[in-house]
């Protein structure tokens, strides 16, 4: 089941900026954003299973695409759409055996080979990066443009970019191929994080 975009700005719940995830999915989904993503690195399972229920009844209710980072038990349990997985999470064809063909798997990449193994895997998007420096993790050297470019030309599934991105760089990752750009830090310590997400929207339609 690809990820459709229904927007190009892919948000993330994330608690770096020190809101409650239902607090700031409400803020989302308030200013338009149509996926999000919850992304709770440091909570025990039973509070992100309390967070991941709330953030999916809620976006059924607006239809906006909930995507659970990490935990396919996690995702299974509060009926999100999908789930997006890391290098060394849980393998693809494991997932998919899960649940099932109907809900969206993303996988995190780095390099070429590992976003084309990604695709003949059968993933329905990638997520590509660290894109810059800096970020939520601090990152020294991003991979950049060129190498986004270079993943565009080699995979046809869905490229949402992530990794020290501001709303500043949003149109030169769409230029260079992303079909969505996912932004933490730039979004969840903005002084106005609704003006800053309606913003980044403007941007990537």
């Amino acid at each position: 089941m690809t990820l459709k975009l229904a927007s190009r700005f892919y948000a993330m719940i994330d608690s770096a900026g020190g809101h409650e995830p239902r607090a700031l999915a409400e803020i989302y989904l308030d200013a338009g954003v149509k996926v999000m993503q919850l992304r709770m690195k440091d909570a025990a399972s039973r509070d992100l299973l309390v967070a991941a229920r709330a953030v999916g009844e809620m976006s059924r209710a607006r239809g906006t695409t909930f995507i659970m980072n990490d935990r396919v038990d996690i995702a299974m349990l509060s009926g999100a759409d999908g789930v997006h997985l890391g290098q060394d999470d849980l393998p693809f064809a494991a997932a998919r055996k899960l649940v099932g063909a109907k809900m969206i798997i993303g996988i995190s990449t780095h390099t070429i080979d590992q976003a084309c193994a990604a695709e003949a895997g059968g993933a329905d998007y990638i997520g590509f990066g660290p894109m810059y420096s800096g970020g939520l993790k601090e990152i020294v050297k991003g991979e950049g443009l060129e190498m986004l470019r270079a993943v565009r030309a080699a995979v046809k599934i869905p490229i949402v970019a992530i990794g020290g991105i501001t709303e500043a760089r949003v149109p030169e990752i769409l230029a260079a191929g992303a079909d969505a750009a996912a932004i933490i830090t730039d979004v969840v310590r903005a002084p106005d994080v609704s003006a800053k997400v309606r913003s980044i929207l403007k941007l990537a339609r």
